[in-house]
């Protein structure tokens, strides 16, 4: 992937979001009503919605969150409205840029995303304009002080699941996965007794930009910042090597 560690921008990026835990439950919520809407309130039914719950304990959220948030969705499913949209373009310097919203209002999201890029120096372009230069992957982090299993057998119930790919950083394991073998690898892992740092299905840059003045960096972490404070978006994608 890139010189520095996935982990270390993981650990750093929920440091940052502690502050901010409102934002990350309204974001899992969303996806919460949705799988609930796509395929049904129970779990065992639903692999999204399996997917969904370990992410939401993953994130520290509480069971009874959870649960009201299904039990909610699964009685008030013709209220819930979310549209997927995602929108493509440029940081400073070229940097690509994915943002992938849900929202129930289409004129605001569309305005707000557009802001920050414009305030980050940055700039909104075409659909397909940078999805080309990433792939679509699941993505497993496993903290190595977290997990006692031997990295060779950690290797094979991975591989054996049906991952792509094993590799070991300095503090963690990557696991990654095709996209629809993500679920049955996750799940594979969570019943070995793995505790996993962060598990999604995530889009991974093929290539990495630098941003070497002071002012590039500036404009960048505020563009990622307005984003990141946007109810509407549910994750955003970048090739900023930081």
């Amino acid at each position: 992937m890139s010189g520095h560690s996935k982990f270390a921008n993981i650990k750093h990026k929920k440091e940052k979001n502690d502050s901010a835990k409102g934002k990350i439950f309204t974001v899992i919520g969303r996806e919460i009503a949705v799988a609930v809407k796509e395929g049904g309130p129970d779990p065992a039914n639903n692999s999204r919605l399996r997917d969904i719950i370990a992410k939401a304990k993953a994130n520290n959220m509480p069971n009874d969150t959870i649960e009201r948030g299904i039990k909610k969705a699964a009685g008030d499913a013709a209220s819930v409205n979310y549209e997927t949209i995602t929108y493509e373009g440029y940081g400073p310097n070229g940097v690509a840029i994915i943002v992938d919203t849900l929202t129930d209002n289409k004129n605001r999201t569309a305005a707000n995303v557009r802001s920050a890029f414009t305030k980050g120096g940055g700039n909104i372009g075409t659909p397909g304009c940078v999805s080309f230069l990433f792939d679509r992957k699941g993505q497993i982090i496993i903290d190595k002080e977290e997990c006692e299993m031997d990295p060779d057998e950690l290797m094979m119930v991975a591989l054996d699941a049906g991952a792509e790919d094993f590799s070991e950083e300095e503090d963690s394991f990557e696991v990654i996965t095709g996209p629809d073998e993500f679920s049955a690898v996750r799940e594979a892992l969570e019943a070995a007794g793995i505790t996993m740092v962060e598990a999604d299905v995530t889009m991974i840059p093929q290539t990495w930009v630098e941003l070497t003045d002071d002012e590039s960096i500036k404009k960048m972490n505020r563009l990622l910042d307005l984003l990141d404070a946007d109810d509407d978006v549910q994750a955003t994608y970048h090739n900023w090597d930081e």
